[in-house]
C-alpha cells in the first residue's frame, strides 16, 4: 500500500470552475496519495465555498500559522504567479515538499533561489507544467520514439499566451537539448480589449522565434493575436511522415492516421482507458502504438486531469521512493529559459543567442525592479515581509513583457 501524503494547498480560486479547484477535486480522487489537511486563503468567501465543497475542515487565512499548526508534507502553492516565490519560498524554508503552479519563476534566478532553499532543507519541488503530460501528447512521444516519423527535421509551433507551455510540448516530442534561439518581438497596436486581469488594453505583443536542438532539428515558432483563429497548435516532421495537431500523416501510404480513444466504464462513468493509431487500420504498415491511462481505476479521465494526476503522482513518488521527478526543476527552468532567451535576441537586434544562458538578461532585470516597484520588495531577501502582500491576477510578466 502507498504511504498518503498530507497536503496543504494555499490559493483555493475565487470561482468552483477556477483551476485551483479542479486540483482539489483530483487530489480527492487520488485517496491513497493524499489526503488534503487544510486549505489557505486570505479571501474569507472562498475560503469557505472551497472547504464546504471539497469538506475541509481546516481552513485558514494567515499562511505561517497553517504551517505551525498542520506541519503538512506537502504544500501545492495556487496562488497568482507574483505571489508564488514568496510562498514556496516559506514552505521549504518550513521544510515541506512543494508544488508550484507553472512557470518556473518570474525570473530565472528567483526559481533558482526556490531550488536552493529546497535542496538546503531536503524537500522535493516539482512545478505543475501540465502539457507534456495530456494523453494526446505522451502517444506523440511515443511515436516519435519509435520512428514512424523517421529523422526529425523540424517543428513548428504556434502559441497564443504563456509559450513555455509551447516549448515545454515540443522539447518533450523531440526529446532534445535546445542550443540557441533568434527571436523576433514587438508591441503592437490593437482595438482595445480586456486583458486576463480584466484591465483595458490597446497594446499586444507579436513574438516570432528559431529554436535549434542538439540532434539538427528546427523550431519554427509564433505567438501573435492572429493564433487564437486556430488555437495553439504545434506540428513535427520528419522524412517518413508528420505529426499535426492529433494526427499522424505517413508519406509512404499518402494515408492520414488519427488518434484512437477507447473508453472503460468505470463506477458507472466512462473513463478513458487508452489512446493509440493503428488499431482500427488493418492496412497500416506500422506496430500499433498505445498510450494507457494509469489513472482509469481513479475516475479521471479528461486530458487535464490526467494531466494534474500526473504531475501529483510525480511528487508522491519522488518523496516515498526516492524516485526522480518527471518534470522538477530542470526541464522547468529550461521551459521558462527559452522564452527568455528569445526576448534577449529579440532585444539585441535578433542575434542568436547560446543555451544556457549565463547571466541575467535585461528583461529579468526589469521583471525584478517591476515587481519591487509593485509589491515593495525583493520576494527572496524580503520574503517574511512580502507575505501579506495582496498579489494581483495579471503578473508583473504582463506589464514588462505581455506574457501571461
Amino acid at each position: 500500500m502507498m504511504a498518503q501524503l498530507r497536503i496543504a494547498i494555499v490559493g483555493v480560486g475565487a470561482y468552483e470552475s477556477s483551476r485551483a479547484r479542479e486540483y482539489l477535486a483530483t487530489i480527492q480522487k487520488l485517496k491513497d496519495l493524499y489526503s488534503i489537511c487544510a486549505i489557505c486563503d486570505r479571501n474569507q468567501k472562498s475560503l469557505e465555498e472551497a472547504g464546504t465543497q471539497f469538506q475541509v475542515a481546516c481552513r485558514y487565512s494567515n499562511f505561517e500559522k497553517m504551517l505551525f499548526i498542520e506541519k503538512p508534507d506537502v504544500v501545492f502553492v495556487l496562488v497568482p504567479t507574483d505571489g508564488q516565490i514568496v510562498f514556496a519560498l516559506t514552505a521549504a524554508r518550513h521544510k515541506c515538499h512543494l508544488i508550484t503552479e507553472i512557470p518556473y519563476s518570474l525570473t530565472l534566478d528567483f526559481g533558482d533561489a526556490v531550488a536552493e532553499a529546497c535542496h538546503q532543507n531536503g524537500v522535493k519541488w516539482e512545478i505543475a507544467e501540465n502539457v507534456w503530460h495530456w494523453p494526446n501528447e505522451q502517444l506523440k512521444q511515443k511515436i516519435v520514439r519509435k520512428g514512424l516519423l523517421g529523422k526529425i527535421t523540424h517543428a513548428r509551433l504556434w502559441y497564443k499566451s504563456g509559450s513555455y507551455h509551447g516549448f515545454n510540448a515540443i522539447r518533450m516530442i523531440l526529446n532534445s537539448e535546445p542550443t540557441q534561439v533568434l527571436g523576433f518581438a514587438k508591441e503592437l497596436d490593437m482595438q482595445s480589449y480586456d486583458s486576463y486581469g480584466g484591465q483595458q488594453e490597446s497594446k499586444i505583443w507579436w513574438e516570432n522565434g528559431v529554436i535549434e536542438f542538439e540532434n539538427d532539428v528546427t523550431c519554427l515558432y509564433e505567438s501573435s493575436s492572429a493564433s487564437g483563429k486556430w488555437g495553439n497548435h504545434w506540428e513535427i516532421e520528419g522524412t517518413e511522415g508528420y505529426l499535426s495537431g492529433n494526427e499522424l500523416v505517413l508519406h509512404s501510404d499518402r494515408t492520414t492516421y488519427p488518434f484512437e480513444e477507447t473508453y472503460d466504464q468505470i463506477g458507472g462513468e466512462r473513463v478513458l482507458a487508452a489512446i493509440g493509431i493503428g488499431h482500427s487500420t488493418s492496412s497500416s504498415n506500422f506496430d500499433p502504438i498505445l498510450w494507457e491511462n494509469p489513472f482509469k481505476q481513479y475516475g479521471i479521465s479528461v486530458a487535464d486531469d490526467v494531466a494534474k494526476a500526473s504531475i501529483l503522482y510525480s511528487l508522491h513518488q519522488a518523496v516515498t521512493t526516492g524516485t526522480n521527478l518527471e518534470y522538477g526543476q530542470r526541464h522547468a527552468r529550461r521551459d521558462m529559459e527559452l522564452w527568455i532567451t528569445l526576448r534577449k535576441s529579440a532585444g539585441l537586434n535578433n542575434i542568436w543567442i547560446d543555451i544556457p544562458l549565463t547571466k541575467p538578461t535585461d528583461l529579468e532585470k526589469r521583471l525584478r525592479s517591476e515587481y519591487i516597484k509593485n509589491y515593495g520588495g525583493d520576494p527572496v531577501t524580503d520574503t517574511a515581509d512580502l507575505l501579506q502582500s495582496s498579489f494581483r491576477r495579471l503578473s508583473v510578466m504582463w506589464s514588462v513583457a505581455g506574457w501571461l
